[in-house]
């Protein structure tokens, strides 16, 4: 008797190729269907088209480009300064006996009242060059003695108020390229508040006594409405030892204006009196790292030029979505696992697929917009905040990856649900809806930060370059560029999100689509 032996079944046996037959078979797919090529293509331009929008207010003229600090941050430097150069290495020590200022209430009126971070003391510059690199031994308005550098580097010392009664005494020190801080009540037991290296000092800095105000609320407080503000602080006879050159003080206000984050008001002015065989000092200004929000007033960031990446990652999920429904609405998924088996195959295939094009429809588009924003914007009148480049990197191909993880969360959404409207409406309420209202200000700052902690709209943290400062008073929120996570974390919300969702279309395309 004759035996006819059949051929195994189909998935006895791994498919010729492997995974990257898969693979190219759902490129093929994907680039022979026309809709979804050119929806994204669509998501790529819709990007650009809304971001130039959003944009394309004038303020009146050109505007200048921020200080850059030595970090690559954009960076207030303004204050009144009272100084001379100091040849090589040497120290200098004032008594602080008391800082007080005013808040402007009108254009010709104004009240007692000291910003928090008013600022007076003694400073080691590299040069009077907006944004040159310093070190600064200081009194604030309620921050105590502190102990800052850079522009983004705070140190604190003693806490308390200054006084007659209650004076402090501050030196630096500087060695080469390092500066120490020290600290005293008394002016004879002195403690070390830290010591900073800055890189390239030059020989001769200036060095001298300083005064800034940013700008603050009438009460002094934190708020939406900031008002110029000046301090004024009483020094007395600084000693300087080390190689001094013996020339005259000179008193001048740094930068022309003083700085975004504060300003003199139109009854007051920076000066520097002698008094009592000490100085008297008013100044206003700041020297801090700029922030968005209104103490930064018409200063725009790199996600004002990406505001429409929500409008193509919409785009992207309707691709994403019926890239898989569609086999589902049309009965072709079961064809589609005849010639390839393997289910997860399958699925970690399409999301390859519709993950590498949303995230090259997302990266162009914030390469093309983050240099072309912020030349426009300085065309039109609006100060830029500029970033290091490492920021700006991380900012372009975050778009990418915002847009990429969004894709792939549809698409596995899709599997779960199986139809197209249904889960493009479940995307878009989750990770849009949220992000609009919390950067639209509609909600409470506190429902704001929660649904930009809790739902996948954390993503879109990604693309924040706003840094919380505890030395810069201003609105930390959304609607201003700061996100309650911070970029990655916001973002690894998002793919866990995604991820969850993946393994669940996992479970169940294995179990129900068998």
């Amino acid at each position: 008797m004759t035996t006819t032996l059949s051929p195994p079944p189909a998935t006895s046996r791994p498919a010729r190729g492997g995974f990257g037959r898969v693979l190219r078979a759902e490129w093929t797919k994907f680039r022979t269907v026309r809709g979804w090529v050119l929806s994204t293509v669509g998501a790529l331009v819709v990007t650009c088209v809304v971001g130039l929008l959003a944009t394309a207010q004038s303020n009146g003229g050109s505007a200048s480009k921020l200080p850059v600090g030595p970090s690559g941050h954009a960076v207030n430097d303004a204050f009144y300064f009272m100084h001379q150069p100091l040849k090589g290495d040497g120290s200098i020590t004032v008594s602080v006996s008391s800082l007080t200022g005013q808040v402007a209430t009108s254009p010709t009126e104004n009240k007692p009242g000291l910003a928090p971070w008013a600022k007076a003391g003694i400073i080691v510059k590299d040069s009077l060059e907006p944004g040159s690199p310093y070190a600064a031994m200081m009194v604030t308005g309620a921050h105590g003695v502190r102990m800052q550098y850079d522009y983004t580097h705070d140190k604190a010392g003693l806490p308390g108020a200054v006084s007659a009664e209650a004076p402090r005494w501050l030196r630096l020190e500087r060695s080469g390229e390092t500066v120490t801080g020290y600290q005293s009540t008394d002016g004879s037991a002195w403690t070390e508040v830290g010591s900073a290296r800055l890189s390239g000092l030059s020989e001769s800095p200036q060095v001298g006594l300083f005064v800034a105000s940013p700008s603050a609320t009438e009460d002094t407080g934190t708020g939406t409405g900031f008002n110029p503000a000046v301090a004024t602080g009483t020094f007395g006879a600084p000693t300087l030892s080390g190689g001094w050159s013996g020339d005259a003080w000179q008193n001048r206000q740094v930068s022309d204006g003083a700085g975004t984050s504060g300003s003199y008001s139109q009854t007051t002015k920076g000066e520097a009196v002698r008094s009592d065989g000490g100085y008297r000092i008013t100044g206003a200004g700041d020297i801090a790292p700029v922030v968005g929000g209104p103490a930064a007033s018409g200063v725009r960031i790199l996600s004002n030029f990406l505001v429409g990446a929500f409008a193509g990652l919409i785009m992207m999920v309707v691709v994403a979505a019926g890239y898989m429904t569609v086999e589902y609405r049309r009965g072709l998924i079961g064809v589609t696992f005849a010639a390839s088996p393997s289910r997860g195959s399958v699925l970690v295939s399409k999301a390859l697929v519709v993950g590498c094009a949303a995230f090259l429809a997302g990266t162009i588009a914030a390469a093309f917009m983050v240099p072309f924003g912020a030349s426009r914007s300085l065309a039109n009148g609006f100060p830029v905040l500029t970033v290091p480049t490492s920021t700006e990197l991380r900012v372009i191909v975050g778009t990418g990856l915002l847009l990429a993880a969004a894709s792939v969360f549809a698409l596995a959404v899709g599997v779960i649900l199986r139809r197209s409207a249904v889960t493009i409406t479940v995307v878009v309420v989750s990770m849009v809806l949220p992000y609009l209202l919390a950067t639209a200000s509609v909600l409470p700052s506190s429902a704001s930060d929660w649904l930009l902690k809790v739902t996948p709209a954390a993503g879109f943290g990604i693309q924040q370059t706003v840094t919380h400062y505890d030395q810069v008073v201003t609105v930390y929120s959304p609607m201003h560029g700061y996100f309650p996570l911070a970029p990655w974390a916001g973002f690894a919300v998002l793919c866990a999100y995604a991820a969850a969702a993946f393994v669940g279309a996992l479970v169940l395309i294995r179990r129900r689509d068998a």
